[in-house]
């Protein structure tokens, strides 16, 4: 599987070093830092801890760490901290029961490293709030949130998945949009020309949505498309903003967000931060900080500089 090393630097070898881990369904982010010198980063696949095999979960891990190598880095990990979606932490739980694979590996290359596993709530929160207390929103092809006290997260509004809610992610906005295509609710010509730029029959849909692999990051895929008809139709416009709405209105507002300011993590987000402050505004909603990924924040924050 390929890597992608982002940056040159060779200046890590044989420092002691933190190995931070940002890790979704469709791709994972290693970051190995040390005080002092600039990161050096590695992208590899996804890991669902919860369902992937074993010997998946290794492969990938070696491959990190084999480019991590090449660069003359990771010699000595003295901190590994490993932050995953959907990963459950219990209150006094060190390891959770979908890591317990994952740490065998991590143990097996780097014994004697103090090992952290956390979920990407907290990751987000520590990405956009740092030490300080503050409301984190993830709005990527899912959404999730929630109040963070400045070292835990104590409350969160459930998220629920792409069904039951993920107000304000993308995978929200197509399943909005194809709800209304099927039934024939999005005006022409819009419509004609959604139809003709995807394979959007009613079987293949269903197909896609109820039987599919990964029904969410299908319904998101057309995301893209929509918001390009943003400026142009008000159908789009209309919907768009909307999506943003249902976040504010059944996730953020259960938050005192007169009181703390919110932080905004993920992609879909991040690309249509114009729209989102524009709806936001009238609420009152103080954003502090908006990124892609958690993954500079978490650097920050680990670095002490946060």
């Amino acid at each position: 599987m390929p890597f992608d090393v982002r940056n040159d630097y060779l200046l890590l070898k044989f420092r002691i070093m933190m190995l931070i881990v940002e890790s979704g369904a469709t791709k994972t982010d290693w970051c190995a830092v040390a005080p002092g010198v600039e990161p050096v980063n590695v992208r590899t696949p996804g890991m669902n801890l919860a369902t992937m095999p074993q010997e998946s979960i290794e492969e990938i891990v070696r491959e990190a760490v084999s480019a991590f190598r090449k660069e003359g880095v990771v010699d000595d990990v003295a901190e590994v901290h490993f932050y995953a979606a959907g990963l459950i932490v219990a209150d006094g739980e060190k390891l959770p029961r979908q890591a317990r694979g994952l740490d065998t590996v991590l143990r097996s290359l780097f014994p004697g490293a103090e090992m952290e596993y956390a979920s990407d709530l907290l990751d987000a929160a520590r990405a956009v709030c740092g030490h300080k207390p503050g409301i984190a929103a993830i709005m990527g092809t899912g959404s999730n949130s929630c109040l963070y006290d400045g070292e835990k997260v104590v409350k969160n509004v459930r998220s629920a998945g792409f069904i039951l809610g993920d107000e304000g992610g993308g995978a929200r906005l197509g399943r909005m949009f194809m709800s209304d295509f099927l039934k024939g609710l999005v005006p022409e010509p819009v419509s004609s020309d959604f139809a003709k730029d995807f394979e959007v029959d009613y079987m293949t849909v269903v197909q896609n949505v109820y039987r599919g692999d990964a029904p969410s990051k299908y319904l998101g895929s057309f995301a893209p498309w929509i918001l390009e008809r943003y400026e142009t139709c008000e159908y789009v416009r209309d919907l768009v903003e909307q999506n943003f709405k249902d976040f504010i209105e059944r996730a953020l507002k259960q938050y005192d967000i007169s009181r703390y300011p919110v932080g905004v993590i993920g992609g879909f987000g991040y690309a249509n931060r114009a729209i989102l402050e524009k709806v936001a505004e009238p609420y009152g909603i103080r954003f502090s900080t908006m990124a892609a990924t958690p993954i500079e924040g978490l650097v920050e924050y680990h670095l002490g500089r946060k």
